[in-house]
């Protein structure tokens, strides 16, 4: 775990913040609904992927493993073992899982059958920081996070590259390139289902911005959406924004807080629709998988 992370979780234990209780004026909760803690015993839970029937596939990483949530028993089960290191993991139009594979700081593609293809390994000849976080566009092209958080499994010196950026990789797998370089510790990304618009957030500074998508997979019209950061993030059908750390904050379009679901954990790593119908919450913090059901559907 990280220094920032660390720092974190001793400032939510002091204040007290194993909250369990949500409000009653939360209005993206389904009637009557409650966090549910579905299994734990984890050491780092990260990275939730949500196949096209609505299965979660998430990671535990200083175990390195993947694991497999069945939407329908709601049972689990390991996937992939080793699975090196996966942080971050976004499944592509093909129904291959894309993982940033910090045991190395790659990128990798996971057929169904496990059968893995590394993407990418560097940058200009340098080692990434260590891909954290990757979402896919419609035309199956890529963005990921790079920032540096060092890990106690790595074998390798400080960072190669000079600075902490977001990448795009285009459909053809052809040359990656940055598409910022002004950001102080990118993190959790998400994407709009139209692929017009994309959600960076900038841990180290705080905040989350939202960009948008040109055609070349290059980024414009660079805004500040809320002044706060996230760890992992996802998208509602009605385009409200979910960010993680403590516990779970929902944005409406406006960068407008318009909910919070409170988790007993001292860090929420990532978060991720999943179920049959795409409206289970499902919460990766700490050493445990939490979800809850809402009114809305993830949207994608």
């Amino acid at each position: 775990m990280h220094a920032l992370r660390s720092a974190l979780l001793a400032s939510f234990a002091a204040a007290g913040l194993a909250i369990t209780t949500l409000a009653a004026d939360n209005p993206l909760l389904a009637p009557d609904a409650k966090i549910e803690k579905l299994a734990s015993g984890y050491q780092f839970t990260e990275g939730p992927a949500a196949d096209k029937a609505g299965n979660i596939y998430f990671t535990d990483q200083p175990n390195d493993r993947i694991v497999r949530w069945d939407a329908t028993t709601r049972t689990f089960a390991d996937w992939m073992k080793p699975a090196g290191r996966a942080n971050g993991m976004f499944f592509d139009h093909q129904g291959n899982l894309i993982a940033c594979a910090d045991g190395k700081n790659e990128l990798w593609s996971i057929t169904p059958d496990k059968k893995v293809t590394v993407l990418l390994k560097d940058y200009q000849g340098k080692l990434f920081n260590g891909p954290n976080d990757v979402w896919i566009r419609p035309d199956n092209g890529l963005y990921f996070t790079d920032p540096f958080y060092k890990r106690p499994y790595w074998n390798r010196g400080a960072s190669e590259q000079d600075g902490q950026h977001v990448y795009y990789l285009p459909a053809d797998r052809s040359a990656v390139r940055r598409v910022t370089t002004d950001l102080k510790q990118p993190n959790g990304i998400v994407g709009t289902p139209d692929g017009k618009q994309l959600y960076v957030a900038d841990i180290g500074a705080g905040k989350t911005y939202r960009y948008d998508i040109l055609p070349n997979g290059d980024l414009g019209g660079k805004k500040l959406f809320c002044e706060m950061g996230s760890d992992g993030m996802t998208l509602d059908a009605d385009g409200n924004l979910y960010l993680t750390g403590r516990g779970v904050t929902a944005f409406n379009r406006a960068g407008e807080k318009i909910a919070q679901f409170p988790i007993p954990e001292g860090w929420t790593a990532n978060v991720r629709f999943g179920g049959s119908n795409r409206d289970y919450l499902f919460i990766t913090a700490g050493t445990s998988i939490y979800g809850v059901q809402l009114k809305v559907k993830g949207a994608q």
